[in-house]
């Protein structure tokens, strides 16, 4: 079963303190690229939540974010630092002396809304974390389903591509020997513009050179061959995009050699055509995990 890489995934859960949200959202990269943007409380966890979505996804650039929002009183009782407090206190009536005005009447909530004077809450990470890893799981499994079904998606039509790609292969090597035919007589017709008298035996050989010359059909049982890989590897339910990656280079190559080894016409417009629906196939490809 293919898999895209490309999904986005959003799931909130409660936790002791708050409101976990995740999100994961992935696109396509040459390998498993993971970012995550984590609260400060989970930062010590980052190393257990990455192998957590590592052993889930293979490839494709992933970015985690988790985002916590405390429920309010969630931290206990409010810690204010009574130190810092007294030291703004007597900063605040220096500078009103110096400025030569009478002290000011100080604003409590100014006060509290200085960096430091409310002390941050420390919180037991255990407990936060285990939330964190089942909405984590939670997330990347909405993310799997996702991936999966636009793998599916791509597999059709990859599917019949392949089924496009065996009945233009199918009318080349259909037409193959009426080609030779051709190419014969008009060896013959020059020949015989020249008004000269061929020697049989050189005339068979020259035809035979030019008959080699043009077979393509061990490029187009190659071709056959490539699609059934591709087949096989839409069927597996193993990561495949490097394999199908892989093999759309190898479809290309018979496609250039058909076209090079054209001698009419249809043949090169047929090869244009095999090119063309490979080109296609490997974009999509690109996509696959």
């Amino acid at each position: 079963m293919l898999h895209s890489m490309t999904g986005f995934a959003r799931q909130a859960a409660e936790s002791g303190i708050g409101t976990l949200t995740c999100e994961i959202r992935s696109v396509n990269h040459r390998y498993l690229d993971l970012q995550f943007r984590l609260p400060d409380e989970l930062r010590s966890k980052e190393s257990e939540l990455r192998q957590q979505l590592s052993a889930s996804l293979a490839r494709g650039k992933v970015d985690c974010s988790l985002h916590l929002k405390r429920r309010a009183g969630a931290g206990g009782e409010v810690r204010i630092n009574a130190e810092l407090v007294q030291q703004l206190c007597r900063r605040a009536v220096e500078i009103g002396v110096r400025l030569g005005h009478d002290a000011a009447p100080i604003n409590p909530f100014d006060v509290l809304r200085w960096p430091g004077v409310i002390e941050d809450q420390e919180i037991d990470a255990g407990p936060l974390f285990q939330s964190a890893s089942v909405l984590l799981a939670a997330t990347v499994a909405s993310l799997t389903e996702m991936r999966r079904s636009e793998g599916a998606r791509i597999a059709e039509l990859l599917d019949a591509r392949c089924r496009e790609l065996l009945s233009i292969a199918a009318g080349i090597k259909a037409r193959l020997p009426a080609v030779l035919d051709a190419a014969h007589s008009r060896q013959k017709e020059r020949i015989d513009r020249l008004d000269v008298v061929a020697d049989p035996a050189r005339l068979e050989t020259e035809l035979a050179l030019i008959a080699q010359k043009m077979d393509i059909d061990e490029e187009l049982d190659r071709l056959e061959s490539h699609v059934s890989e591709i087949r096989q590897a839409l069927a597996s339910q193993q990561p495949v995009g490097r394999r199908l990656d892989f093999l759309m280079q190898e479809l290309n190559r018979e496609a250039n050699t058909l076209a090079s080894k054209s001698a009419d016409a249809e043949t090169t417009r047929a090869a244009v055509d095999l090119k063309v629906l490979i080109e296609q196939m490997r974009e999509q490809v690109q996509n696959i995990e």
